[in-house]
């Protein structure tokens, strides 16, 4: 079924998203879906996911059905797709019933390519609107943050149960479902539910090098967090709550300090909290104080930190938390501020009513959770191990990695824990243990337990100092803990050495964060990156979609960077596809050149690795391809029209490949284009300057100028060019 060879791909993703490269495993998962089989992806929040569906949509015949959770999602997603130039909408309850019919109609009359849904919309049994999916000829369902269809997942959506039918209507179809975070049982689940068949598996790297880590104690949290937003003003953010009454509190005491911040929980209206999210998108608010109800549709990719105010209830919803920051692939902060009494409030949450294997998973992703945060190791490992990745001891961009050690001698202090293990009969928790060391009057304290020598010979530590050396012996293997509820620490053999003096205990201490752990200055000027930030943002606000819709803060840093002159030098900026450089590129090029001029420096081009997948090609599709036999249609005779229809492709599929043999040289433009419509567009071309994206010219033209005949006379005039 897959017609396209690598190259074409290549060629495909810098055309329509004007990226360079493929991430991860993107181009084999792209591969797997135009092959017609069914895919499973796992790949990391910002990491691409979008793409894997996207850019077969466009090489597909039809229509690609996207089901997403969340109506901010889906209509991020189209507003980046219209900025790309690529046909797409959705359907959902925010449009009114006019809205929501023209869109069916445009889906009907096939000037759509990619319809997001919510999994509400999909009903168990309905003739009718199978009927409306069966006429649009689907070629792709996708199906978004996948993991909710699992209740072994960290979010689980019982509408998403009713998916399986989409297989069951459309046996041929091939389904891709993706997500972020899900382990092997969350996979395996997912392929059940949405009856996969035969499917593949994709597993990319869950690492995020460039989101830095850091866990902090939870000591005038409130404090750190309003100085951490001061120093970056000029970033946005997210700070995570565990109750509607923490954000909203939060969001006073940041108003106080002279920060703009918002509040978003489920207990808002549909409208404010819309009204909240799109401020957040356009910029008009940086800073956001959450609940975990906000996130899953934000796609928004300058997000320069999360911060976690409490813990997150597990690892799976804090790793996709803190996804939402650097999407655009900057440097970004991940910052957890960490207390036990957190977790105590977390326990009780995880109890599920009547559901004693539910409540089980969930207290044992919680002390999964308490692990991380209590850790003394690389954070980048212990979550790239958590979800079955190998990694190093050692990443350099974590708060443990970025501190200076030190070793300690720690043997005294570890037989005085060890010892209180064996006095209290290993039947206690750490915190009881601590209290009981340190000679605590509360009236917990088993009064027995006080009469033994070991009663408070421990106030030499903190509380806080107690409960790190507890988790280092049971990193250490030297204490183990009960899988039971009440989770007691009992000795090992390893212990007992220690306890009896056979071996001794070094731990290696952390001291506080050096300054390496502070972002390096950027390569470019940070006033010119500022102009080009308002430039996009006038390009935002006039088409009413977030700046970062437009082009993303990398993109604009690597124009700051390498300083393009000319149109071909912006089609290597990744991010600038032939659309986007078409629309946008003139008013970007202006301020880049008086820059160059006002600061007497040059383009630095030359530094910059081209876009192979640039290089204009001179040889014609591959032989006995889907094109060459358009083409054959187009030499008997038959005119495009005629060509779509037979063949039940769009007619700009139709045109797309005719021009590829325009730009070849292979087929006469006189056979498709009329020489008025030739001369015309021709003089329209010359006039504007601009011989690399449609759009530009279509908006001076009337409405019986298509796109594809302007498309095949930009290739039949650049080949007068050269």
């Amino acid at each position: 079924m897959n017609k396209y060879t690598t190259e074409q791909l290549h060629k495909a993703l810098s055309h329509f998203f004007g990226y360079n490269d493929f991430r991860h495993t993107q181009l084999a998962i792209i591969q797997n879906v135009l092959d017609g089989n069914d895919t499973l992806a796992i790949m990391p929040t910002g990491g691409g996911k979008s793409i894997c569906f996207q850019l077969p949509a466009m090489l597909l015949p039809g229509i690609t059905i996207v089901v997403s959770p969340l109506i901010a999602l889906m209509k991020d997603q189209v507003d980046a797709l219209l900025a790309n130039g690529i046909q797409a909408a959705f359907l959902n309850s925010s449009q009114s019933a006019e809205e929501q019919q023209r869109v069916i109609k445009e889906a009907q009359n096939g000037q759509i390519k990619l319809l997001y849904i919510a999994p509400e919309r999909i009903p168990t049994n309905s003739s009718l609107f199978f009927d409306f999916l069966r006429a649009l000829q689907p070629s792709l369902f996708a199906i978004d943050e996948a993991h909710c269809i699992s209740s072994w997942g960290h979010d689980f959506r019982p509408e998403y149960l009713k998916l399986a039918v989409l297989k069951k209507e459309f046996p041929a179809v091939p389904v891709i479902a993706l997500t972020a975070s899900a382990d092997a049982v969350t996979q395996k689940d997912i392929a059940e539910r949405l009856a996969l068949r035969d499917h593949k598996l994709f597993l990319s790297s869950f690492n995020r090098p460039n989101i830095h880590y850091h866990v902090v104690p939870k000591k005038n949290a409130l404090g750190h967090i309003i100085d951490y937003i001061k120093k970056h003003k000029d970033d946005c953010g997210i700070v995570y709550a565990l109750s509607r009454a923490s954000t909203e509190e939060i969001t006073g005491k940041l108003h106080e300090h002279g920060i703009r911040a918002a509040y978003y929980h489920a207990g808002m209206d549909n409208t404010e909290r819309s009204r909240v999210q799109e401020a957040f998108q356009k910029d008009e608010c940086r800073v956001i104080v959450a609940t975990i109800a906000f996130g899953m549709g934000i796609d928004k990719s300058n997000v320069r930190y999360v911060i976690h105010h409490d813990v997150s209830k597990n690892i799976e919803g804090y790793y996709q938390e803190t996804g939402r920051a650097g999407r655009d692939g900057l440097k970004s902060d991940a910052i957890l501020f960490y207390s036990y009494g957190d977790i105590m409030k977390l326990r009780r949450f995880a109890q599920v009513d009547d559901n004693p294997q539910q409540s089980a998973i969930s207290l044992r992703k919680l002390q999964l959770m308490q692990e991380y945060a209590e850790n003394e190791g690389c954070r980048r490992q212990y979550l790239m191990q958590y979800f079955g990745e190998q990694f190093p001891a050692y990443c350099g961009s974590c708060d443990y990695c970025l501190s200076s050690l030190e070793e300690k001698d720690a043997t005294m202090d570890a037989q005085k824990l060890l010892s209180a293990v064996v006095r209290t009969g290993e039947r206690f928790g750490a915190h009881y243990l601590v209290d009981f060391l340190r000679g605590s009057a509360s009236e917990k304290i088993n009064p027995a337990h006080k009469e033994l020598k070991t009663y408070g010979i421990g106030k030499n530590l903190k509380k806080e100092e107690w409960l790190w050396m507890a988790q280092q012996l049971l990193n250490g293997k030297y204490l183990r803990k009960t899988d039971d509820q009440y989770a007691t620490l009992q000795m090992t053999d390893k212990g007992w050495k220690i306890l009896r003096g056979e071996a001794q205990l070094k731990l290696v201490l952390k001291k506080p964060e050096q300054q390496s752990a502070i972002q390096k200055e950027p390569d470019y000027d940070q006033t010119l990156f500022e102009q080009l930030k308002a430039i996009r943002l006038q390009f935002a606000n006039a088409e009413n979609v977030p700046a970062y819709a437009i082009v993303a803060d990398n993109a604009l840093a690597e124009l700051a960077t390498f300083l393009p002159r000319s149109f071909d030098d912006m089609k290597q900026i990744s991010g600038f596809g032939d659309y986007k450089v078409g629309k946008y590129g003139g008013r970007f090029l202006d301020a880049i050149s008086k820059y160059v001029a006002a600061n007497n420096v040059e383009s630095r081009m030359h530094f910059k690795k081209a876009k192979s997948v640039r290089k204009e090609k001179t040889g014609k599709p591959a032989t006995g391809s889907t094109m060459d036999i358009t083409l054959n249609m187009l030499n008997d005779g038959m005119n495009m029209a005629d060509i779509a229809s037979e063949r039940g492709l769009a007619l700009s599929t139709i045109e797309s490949h005719l021009a590829a043999f325009v730009a070849a040289g292979d087929l006469d433009i006189a056979k498709v284009v009329s020489p008025e419509k030739l001369r015309t567009i021709l003089d329209t071309v010359k006039i504007t300057g601009q011989y690399t994206a449609s759009k530009p010219i279509k908006d001076l033209l009337s409405d019986d100028y298509s796109y594809g005949e302007i498309r095949m006379v930009l290739e039949y005039y650049k080949r007068l060019q050269r």
